[in-house]
């Protein structure tokens, strides 16, 4: 069975359809890339996928290992296992990335029917997997993502998808903002989850990106659908040539 399959989606925001027909099929294991160019739905996918408000889905269906999520709540897609990383990470003034980390994390174990973490516990677990991302502790006992750069930012949602262990880990423009260093971080953060029991979906504009999270398979969408697919070198073909003569013979 699949870890996910999107058929025929189609989806609006207002009175604007963005998707006009996704067809997507991934396996556990697996690294999907989504690439295209501004305003060909690339964001939207992601928002639609984890259950963002204000998007509505018109047609076709979403199903993680084979149960439909359109009827769930973004919560209920995260105890699930889906995981969203965002283009722009929002900041959460007074809340403590601690504990918010902690949290996160009990409710999935509570959905997998796991014992809870106690404190002392998790601030080890915690440290363990921050030191490794280069997530210090003063960043730990901030507020989650206030005053943080760009580079922290990302780093810190890698920190929560590595703690997470999501069946379906959704990257939306991760490499966003990045100077060389911090993509590094942040690429081999993503590269250390890889593994049989997670899949993901990578929307990127460049192949820089790829260059170090190496995908599976490659996606070009334009105008709400994907018009081609292929490997690795799809990628390079468009870092070389554009999307235009790919949307054109499409």
């Amino acid at each position: 069975m699949a870890l996910l399959e999107i058929r025929d989606l189609h989806a609006r925001i207002g009175d604007a359809e963005i998707l006009h027909g996704i067809n997507l099929t991934m396996d556990r294991g697996e690294v999907h890339a989504i690439m295209g160019p501004n305003g060909s739905g690339k964001s939207t996918l992601s928002y639609v996928l984890s259950g963002r408000d204000g998007y509505e889905v018109t047609q076709g269906d979403i199903l993680m290992d084979g149960e439909s999520v359109l009827e769930m709540e973004a919560d209920e897609r995260a105890r699930l296992g889906m995981f969203l990383a965002f283009q722009y990470p929002v900041e959460l003034p007074g809340v403590s990335g601690m504990a918010f980390l902690r949290a996160a994390v009990n409710a999935r174990r509570k959905e997998q029917g796991l014992d809870e973490v106690d404190q002392l516990g998790f601030v080890k677990l915690a440290r363990s997997v921050a030191k490794n991302l280069g997530v210090g502790d003063e960043m730990l006992k901030r507020a989650v993502n206030v005053g943080f750069s760009g580079g922290e930012k990302k780093r810190y949602e890698i920190l929560q998808m590595a703690l997470l262990e999501p069946s379906l880990a959704v990257l939306d423009e991760t490499d966003s903002g990045l100077d060389v260093d911090a993509l590094k971080i942040v690429s081999d953060g993503v590269n250390a989850q890889r593994g049989d029991n997670c899949g993901m979906l990578v929307i990127t504009h460049y192949q820089r990106l790829l260059d170090h999270i190496v995908p599976d398979y490659v996606h070009i969408l334009a105008g709400g659908q994907i018009v081609k697919t292929g490997d690795k070198t799809l990628a390079l073909e468009v870092e070389k040539n554009g999307y235009a003569g790919i949307h054109n013979a499409a």
